[in-house]
């Protein structure tokens, strides 16, 4: 396989406000709430404050470091001063890896150097330093308590994973949606960034704030990566079928091998035509024109010969008129994802001690 072609580098310095918005706004990103927002912040700030949210919850994958890593990076492209945070504290009251802290914390340095390789101008910061840092952090969490109702505090707890008909809830995961808004504000945030899971939080940010007499940060949202089974039925299609950091036939982690990457992209659900939910053309669309621009299908000449696309829309109608088979394009994209995750896992570090650490927290 070759042709990989990067795409071509331009200097923040040299990007007008239209520029930086259509990286900002570009695939995965699904809503931008406000885009006027947006461009009003630019024209008055060059570089504002980005921020996205972390829990340290297990192996990361296609979805966890990869699609978000490059989002990332279009914010890093656009001017924006990226902050990654990781949330220890979350983890504990969301009862992932265990709700054990010394797991956590070995997970934690896990994640800060995966996200150092794929996102290496971007700030990574700890919740427990911003906690210790920041004593007045939870004299402002009451009074940002304050203005939420149990009611509204329960409806966010999508935000975690949970259901807010969920009987076993305890208090401390009540304190979970407040403690991520206030992470906000300490952390001065222009520009929120999260998948779509998380935009309960955001509007509540959006709610809260003014009366808070804080700065109102932009929400910017992105798809989430769909898992690689065919999708089950579902309620909520905005999160249907994402990838699972606790399921290792739901996405492709990044410690997989070249052979399992390819395998499981061969038994990938992609039905031929159908576009919703397809974690193939997904992850063309949020990964490799990402990382590349353009996507070469070699086929044989007896089956059309090679093809080349410049970008996903015009494979994406391809597919859809079925002039794209499915076998052909799991096979490219396939071969694509080997080049760009194994020089990432190459680089990782994952132990075998903190590999089955991670195993037995699931």
């Amino acid at each position: 396989m070759n042709n990989f072609i990067r795409l071509p580098i331009k200097s923040c310095f040299d990007l007008d406000i239209t520029e930086k918005v259509d990286l900002i706004q570009r695939s995965p990103t699904e809503e931008i709430v406000t885009q006027d927002e947006l461009i009003e912040l630019f024209k008055t700030n060059s570089s504002p404050k980005h921020y996205i949210g972390l829990e340290i919850s297990g192996f990361l994958h296609l979805g966890s470091l990869i699609s978000t890593g490059f989002k990332i990076n279009d914010f890093v492209k656009a001017g924006v001063n990226c902050t990654i945070f990781l949330a220890d504290w979350h983890t504990v009251i969301n009862d992932k890896l265990g709700g054990d802290w010394e797991t956590i914390a070995k997970v934690s340095k896990y994640y800060q150097d995966a996200f150092k390789l794929v996102c290496p101008d971007a700030k990574i910061v700890l919740g427990s330093k911003l906690y210790q840092e920041n004593t007045e952090y939870w004299t402002d969490l009451i009074k940002f308590t304050k203005h939420m109702t149990l009611k509204r505090t329960m409806r966010t707890l999508t935000i975690m994973g949970r259901s807010e008909s969920d009987e076993k809830i305890d208090v401390a995961r009540l304190l979970y949606p407040a403690m991520q808004a206030v992470d906000m504000h300490y952390l001065d945030v222009d520009i929120a960034h999260s998948g779509m899971d998380q935009r309960k939080i955001h509007m509540l940010v959006r709610e809260i704030f003014p009366k808070m007499k804080w700065r109102v940060p932009v929400a910017v949202h992105h798809k989430l990566l769909p898992g690689l089974s065919k999708p089950a039925d579902s309620n909520d299609d905005k999160i249907l079928g994402k990838m699972s950091k606790s399921d290792p036939n739901s996405g492709i982690f990044i410690h997989n091998t070249d052979d399992e990457i390819r395998k499981k992209i061969n038994k990938a659900w992609c039905d031929e035509g159908i576009l919703e939910n397809n974690p193939i053309l997904a992850i063309a669309e949020s990964i490799i024109f990402s990382k590349f621009n353009e996507m070469v299908v070699e086929r044989p000449e007896k089956f059309g010969g090679n093809i080349t696309y410049a970008n996903y829309i015009d494979l994406e109608n391809d597919f859809k008129e079925k002039k794209l088979h499915p076998g052909d394009l799991k096979q490219t994209v396939g071969n694509y994802l080997v080049k760009i995750v194994s020089p990432i896992r190459e680089k990782l570090n994952l132990s075998d001690e903190l590999s089955e650490a991670i195993k037995k927290s699931f």
